[in-house]
């Protein structure tokens, strides 16, 4: 058998000359080289958030305060770093390790609204930006109602 025919007339190649397109056309990839450079990188984006938090409680800021800088500091300069095209190039070394949440989702919100920017305000980073983070918001309510429930059922306050 020299392929699959389709409706349409072309023909796919066999599965072991597909097989072998593939391992061709695959970079490969040493992963404990990967893992290694996610680890450092994710770590270091957490020491810089543990730095600030820490520098912010110097400042005799409460720990509930100085835990929402933090985040907000954090998210500011992720997005920041996006628009500016170097969380890109962070990610293409630190791979997973730059997905660290609160860095991962301000850089997949940012960057959603930064390839709409063309399209406008409106249309395009009005609307692009909730592609990520809709989800994200619904379920994450959703879930909350929901451990809310479990919790008052289970005699919480």
């Amino acid at each position: 058998m020299n392929g699959i025919l389709h409706s349409q007339g072309a023909k796919e190649p066999p599965r072991a000359v597909y097989r072998e397109m593939v391992a061709r056309a695959s970079r490969r990839t040493n992963v404990t080289a990967t893992c290694i450079k996610a680890f450092v990188i994710g770590g270091g984006i957490c020491v810089i958030g543990e730095l600030l938090r820490q520098m912010l409680l110097a400042q005799g800021l409460p720990p509930e305060t100085a835990g929402t800088w933090t985040s907000v500091i954090l998210v500011f300069c992720s997005a920041m770093l996006t628009g500016l095209g170097f969380y890109e190039k962070l990610a293409k070394h630190g791979g997973a390790g730059t997905l660290v949440p609160i860095t991962g989702f301000a850089n997949a919100v940012s960057s959603a609204a930064v390839e709409a920017k063309t399209e406008g305000f409106i249309l395009g980073v009005g609307t692009k930006i909730f592609t990520i983070a809709g989800p994200v918001i619904l379920y994450g309510t959703a879930a909350s109602v929901v451990y809310g429930i479990i919790y008052l059922l289970a005699g919480g306050r």
